[in-house]
């Protein structure tokens, strides 16, 4: 409880560091503190993206195109991702208060150990504390590691909504594959803050012409709340 609550007047303090309103009662989205993950991993497809978050779970995805047939996951060849995300609050609390933490990611991330390549992870904190930024494929600090590995998770199922759009578009019956890895990701932690896709999810839910399997998978997903 006590680090719930911690985690919440970390977000709310981040707020109210933003710059002071606009003529219009909105502060501008550039003054806002931000952490941000660039990923980039040459065997992976895409083999580059980018996710930005704010305290209030605001925020934006970029990654590549896939850039061949041979390269796509899941047999898709994916268009590029450009689009605005919201994950929850508690969530974007929690990103921030290990920014805090880590001193704004002034510190090295890396931990030159010998470990298979994972995928080279730069996080960065521009915001009123100022700038910091550290890359690592693998670090000895469990908080940064896990970090990492909880902001893959984000683009994992921010992704695989974009994967879901692409195959209602051109292959339903590729749905019911894609819909039991999603299903499946998220049940142990590779897929989260699934609330992210829920317009994908939502249509799927309702559309009569995939499969009913499709169909209850998504309304299953729905129902798990952001996690």
């Amino acid at each position: 409880m006590k680090a719930a609550v911690k985690i919440f007047g970390l977000a709310v303090a981040l707020l109210a560091l933003a710059a002071p309103p606009s003529a219009n009662g909105q502060a501008p989205a550039a003054a806002d503190p931000t952490v941000q993950m660039d990923f980039s991993n040459p065997g992976l497809s895409p083999a580059q993206w980018t996710l930005t978050l704010r305290p209030d779970g605001t925020g934006h995805f970029r990654s590549q195109a896939d850039k061949a047939a041979g390269d796509a996951s899941h047999g898709i060849v994916m268009p590029a991702v450009d689009r605005e995300i919201q994950v929850s609050v508690d969530y974007a609390g929690h990103v921030f208060a290990a920014a805090q933490h880590h001193k704004w990611f002034n510190e090295r991330c890396e931990s030159h150990l010998k470990v298979a390549f994972q995928g080279w992870k730069t996080l960065t904190y521009t915001g009123p504390q100022g700038q910091g930024s550290c890359t690592f494929n693998y670090s000895k600090d469990k908080e940064i590691e896990a970090l990492g590995d909880s902001l893959e998770a984000v683009a994992v199922t921010i992704l695989e909504g974009a994967r879901l759009e692409v195959l209602l578009e051109h292959d339903r019956l590729g749905l019911d594959a894609e819909m039991e890895f999603l299903t499946e990701a998220a049940g142990d932690g590779r897929a989260q803050q699934i609330p992210v896709i829920r317009g994908i999810l939502e249509r799927l839910a309702q559309d009569e012409t995939v499969l009913e399997r499709v169909r209850k998978r998504a309304r299953m997903l729905l129902a798990r709340g952001p996690t």
